[in-house]
């Protein structure tokens, strides 16, 4: 049986993934808010399943398992580089199906992720830099302020798969793979104000 550790900053999240894993050959042997949680102490997990609506991640290397991170912008590659184990990256929407599957294979030693999370978006030649319509201004000012897409959805009474639209769209004329470049190049080029 494989041990599994899960860390969501909402309870509701994790209540959700350890319903997901229920009734599973998985075990879920400690959960919490944040990495230092003391239910972590022994835990001895195999995976950790990280859940979060930031690109940027914390030390995960302390953990000493394989690491999974559920979110809607995945982070860079290279925050990858510093885990010592295997890793992989899915999408928060991710099916039981997948889930459990993805836990098997990090547990095995394999990289997991979708190709969204992994293809490289194609370079834009220096000083060529397409230009943001007004909804994607409206949208990438609200991701500098740290709302995750249900938030900004709300915020601008529109459907978060649009809002997942918007923010792929931000990416690629950006020339970005997650939120924090998408907003330090929006103030790299004086699109918003922090």
């Amino acid at each position: 049986m494989r041990r599994v550790l899960l860390v969501a900053p909402v309870p509701a999240l994790r209540l959700g993934l350890r319903a997901l894993l229920a009734d599973s050959d998985l075990e879920v042997v400690g959960e919490g808010d944040r990495l230092d949680s003391p239910d972590f102490a022994g835990a001895g997990a195999d995976v950790l399943i990280y859940a979060t609506a930031s690109a940027s991640l914390p030390d995960l290397g302390l953990i000493g398992a394989a690491v999974l991170i559920l979110s809607d912008d995945p982070p860079a590659l290279g925050a990858f580089a510093r885990l010592p184990a295997a890793w992989g990256a899915l999408p928060l929407e991710v099916s039981r199906e997948e889930l459990i599957a993805a836990v098997h294979a990090l547990a095995e030693g394999l990289i997991v992720g979708t190709r969204r999370f992994f293809q490289p978006r194609p370079p834009i030649p220096d000083g060529e830099t397409q230009p943001l319509s007004e909804r994607e201004m409206e949208v990438l000012d609200l991701l500098a302020r740290g709302l995750a897409n249900k938030q900004i959805a709300a915020a601008l009474g529109i459907t978060e798969h649009t809002i997942k639209f918007h923010v792929s769209s931000i990416y690629t004329k950006l020339n970005v793979n997650n939120r924090a470049e998408a907003v330090r190049q929006g103030v790299r080029q004086g699109l918003i104000a922090l």
